[in-house]
C-alpha cells in the first residue's frame, strides 16, 4: 500500500519469538525489539547510551515459522517492516493504542556474530509468503551443491604473458568483427 511508513530498526530480541495462530489459521510471531541509540561524549572519552526504544513487533505466515525457528532472546537483528498503528479495548475498558512494526525482512546482524542460512524446505514461497505469487515453473533455486560449485571463469584464469595486461593486444586475441 502507498504512503505506508517503512522503518528499519536494529537492537536485540527481550525474549524468543511467541509464535500463535489466529482464528483463521493464520500464524503470528510476536517479539519485541529494543534498540539503544550510543554517542561518544568528548568530555568524558566515553560512549554513552541513550533512552533505549522497545518497539514490538509482529512477523505473519511463513515469516513466523522461520522467526520461532531461527531467532532467539538477545539476539541482535535487523528488522525492516512497516509501522501501524492500532487501537483497541483494554480488559479494564479503557481505550488503548499501540505503535507497532508489521515485519516484512528480518535477519541476525553480523556485527558481532556470524551465522549459517539454511534455504526455507518450502522453496516455492513467492512475496511476503504467498506460494501463488512465485513464478510459473518456480522450484526454488539451485540446489546448495550447485550453488557452491565456481562458475568457468575465464577472467580469472592466468594468462601465460608476463605483461600485467596479459594477452590483451595481440593479434590472436582480437575480436573476429
Amino acid at each position: 500500500m502507498a504512503g505506508e511508513t517503512v522503518i528499519t530498526i536494529v537492537g536485540n530480541l527481550t525474549a524468543d519469538p511467541e509464535v500463535r495462530t489466529t482464528s483463521a489459521g493464520a500464524q503470528v510471531a510476536s517479539f519485541t525489539i529494543a534498540s539503544t541509540p550510543r554517542s561518544w561524549n568528548r568530555g568524558t572519552n566515553q560512549f554513552e547510551d541513550g533512552q533505549a526504544l522497545f518497539l514490538r513487533c509482529s512477523a505473519w505466515r511463513d515469516l513466523a515459522e522461520h522467526c520461532a525457528r531461527s531467532l532467539a532472546k538477545g539476539m541482535r537483528v535487523i528488522a525492516q517492516g512497516r509501522l501501524t498503528q492500532r487501537s483497541y479495548e483494554a480488559k479494564d475498558g479503557t481505550q488503548r493504542t499501540v505503535v507497532e512494526l508489521q515485519v516484512d525482512e528480518i535477519g541476525p546482524s553480523l556485527r558481532y556474530a556470524t551465522a549459517q542460512v539454511a534455504k526455507s524446505q518450502r522453496g516455492t514461497a513467492g512475496a511476503y509468503g504467498n506460494p501463488s505469487s512465485a513464478p510459473a515453473g518456480y522450484t526454488g533455486g539451485t540446489t546448495a551443491a550447485a550453488a557452491s560449485l565456481p562458475p568457468s571463469d575465464p577472467w580469472g584464469s592466468v594468462s601465460g604473458s608476463s605483461s600485467s595486461f596479459g594477452d590483451f593486444g595481440k593479434p590472436e586475441s582480437e575480436p573476429d568483427f
